[in-house]
């Protein structure tokens, strides 16, 4: 079913495990991606930047996502990811997105706030979900910079949450967009203090580059989503790499696009069965 976020969240948080947040860079991986969750057992959060709904068009990310969670019964969740306009977000809500992220984390706390209330009214009167955040995740992400990441203050993320009934929360915790050639070192007594006050499920960005070994005790410690883009973008990329240099130029494009997806295949249904701790599950199952 296409669902919101509140709803494979609130199902996360009562089984305790994790729903993987998978950045779609084009409309093309979209299929493999949903496709790849169903096998694994688990529902999906599709997420897409500003400049990529633009891109692909919002109405055809909706109409792809709930076409085949339909048809392949399967929950999917579209999210916009990291909107700072409440333009972008009202766009994005009126066209069928059942999520949205409001990202104020640069914004001083009351401003902040102030935005995300007004993003709330708009976005629950409509049954779509608000993801926030507080504290800010460093690194670049869709040619956006942020140098430093600034770790999350737990007394902010309180107050933030009493004035402010958001869906999900996501935590500056030492993580980095686009970062995947090395490993990050998380703050886990920051994560372990923010899970003992604050019931809101937590979310985490930048989420390439944690070490797969720490998954479980994220779960554990009550991150219920985890953003995955440039992985993705990685594996989508070398593959196109691969094919277009060996290529003839008259080969159909399609059988050079499938090899890309089913990459993104690989990636997704991998992460996902560890999300759920399902050690069966390996890479390329299908």
């Amino acid at each position: 079913m296409y669902k919101n976020l509140k709803e494979v969240l609130t199902e996360a948080e009562r089984i305790n495990y994790t729903v993987g947040a998978f950045n779609a860079h084009n409309l093309e991986m979209v299929p493999d991606m949903i496709r790849a969750a169903k096998d694994a057992g688990s529902p999906i959060i599709i997420q897409t930047s500003v400049s990529t709904a633009r891109y692909v068009g919002m109405k055809n990310f909706v109409a792809v996502c709930k076409t085949m969670a339909n048809d392949l019964l399967v929950d999917v969740v579209l999210h916009l990811d990291h909107a700072k306009s409440f333009d972008d977000i009202k766009e994005a809500i009126d066209m069928g997105y059942s999520s949205v992220m409001f990202d104020g984390s640069s914004l001083p706390l009351r401003e902040n706030i102030e935005k995300a209330l007004r993003v709330v009214e708009y976005a629950h009167a409509r049954n779509v979900s608000v993801e926030c955040e507080i504290g800010t995740i460093g690194g670049t992400e869709e040619g956006v910079t942020v140098a430093e990441g600034v770790y999350t203050d737990p007394k902010q993320a309180i107050e933030f949450l009493k004035a402010v009934d958001v869906d999900a929360l996501a935590v500056g915790v030492g993580t980095h967009h686009g970062q995947f050639q090395s490993k990050t070192e998380l703050n886990f007594p920051l994560i372990e203090e923010l899970h003992s006050l604050i019931t809101k499920p937590l979310v985490i960005h930048g989420g390439t580059g944690v070490n797969e070994a720490d998954y479980a005790r994220l779960t554990e410690n009550g991150i219920r989503k985890f953003n995955v883009g440039t992985e993705l973008l990685v594996a989508w990329t070398r593959a196109a790499k691969h094919q277009f240099e060996e290529t003839e130029l008259n080969n159909s494009l399609r059988n050079n696009i499938m090899p890309c997806n089913e990459a993104v295949y690989d990636v997704v249904y991998h992460k996902t069965g560890l999300f759920l701790n399902k050690e069966h599950l390996t890479v390329g199952a299908k």
